[in-house]
């Protein structure tokens, strides 16, 4: 018993001078720490307790192990003379097993990479045109991280990603980029409208053809009808009188047609009135004229 008292003694006094004279040291997850021995670097430590010698070892500093943005804003001009602002994200990670390097070599790390990338930008986007830019955000952002991968590695840095977020052209260029787009948008929209009404009048104009051509139709199968009934007429009127002259004949059919067109002009509400003489003597003057009128025909057409 007195033996685990003294035990728990001993590591009681332990602790308390090692909280004093500073013998153990904890690091975070994703961390390594750098430790020095009289100002020299001696080794480095990762996430846990660690120990070191009170007054002899030291820790220097911390490094993290997580990504890092940095964000930075590049200003150029383009082939065309085009001010541009180009904002850019870049991703940097120190590497575990180079912390001594990226914690020594570099005083400003995040100036160092900025040096960098404003290198790669003023020597691609000065030979491009404004739209090559827009076009190549991609190109511009691979070959970012593609230099930066080579200069940094060295300073134990790893870059996980490069963003060109965008291109920000200047304002008066800009204003002017969104006239131009908004009478490309309404040239396109004013094409479309054309292409429908012109689409409409094809379909209107087959339609009508098509209701030309049914309303044809369908008088030549009404004429059809009404020369079959007049001659289902005349042959009664042939049965009734014997031998009917031609005379004869054609005055059945005036009188007939005569009082069809006075049912039809009054059987639509749109007729405007007209004043028809309806006398037995007004036809007999009437097939007289047309009669008159075919025999004058006939007599031309024999000369």
């Amino acid at each position: 018993m007195e033996y685990i008292v003294l035990f728990v003694f001993v590591i009681v006094v332990f602790v308390v001078m090692g909280a004093f004279f500073g013998f153990f040291f904890t690091v975070q997850t994703a961390e390594v720490a750098i430790v020095t021995r009289f100002g020299k670097f001696e080794r480095t430590c990762g996430p846990g307790l660690n120990f070191k010698i009170p007054f002899i070892e030291a820790v220097a500093g911390k490094v993290s192990l997580r990504v890092n943005q940095i964000a930075l804003t590049m200003e150029t001009k383009t082939r065309d003379n085009v001010f541009v602002t180009i904002p850019i994200s870049v991703q940097t990670r120190v590497k575990p097993e180079k912390v001594f390097a990226a914690y020594y070599s570099l005083s400003d790390p995040v100036a160092q990479i900025q040096s960098y990338v404003e290198q790669v930008v003023l020597g691609h986007v000065p030979g491009m045109t404004l739209d090559e830019v827009f076009a190549s955000q991609s190109s511009i952002a691979a070959a970012v991280k593609k230099e930066l991968d080579v200069d940094m590695s060295d300073f134990g840095y790893e870059i996980v990603n490069v963003l060109v977020t965008d291109i920000v052209p200047d304002a008066k260029v800009k204003s002017a980029m969104n006239d131009i787009n908004a009478a490309q948008r309404e040239q396109v929209a004013a094409n479309a409208r054309g292409e429908a009404e012109k689409i409409l009048v094809v379909k209107k104009a087959e339609a009508e053809a098509e209701s030309k051509a049914l309303q044809g139709q369908g008088i030549a199968n009404q004429r059809r009808a009404i020369i079959e009934g007049l001659s289902s007429s005349i042959e009664d009127f042939q049965k009734a009188l014997g031998s009917p002259s031609a005379t004869e004949v054609m005055q059945l059919v005036l009188v007939t047609q005569y009082f069809d067109t006075l049912k039809s002009i009054g059987e639509t509400d749109r007729t405007n009135t007209l004043f028809l003489s309806h006398t037995p003597g007004a036809v007999q003057s009437i097939s007289d004229d047309i009669l008159q009128a075919l025999t004058a025909v006939q007599g031309n057409a024999k000369r």
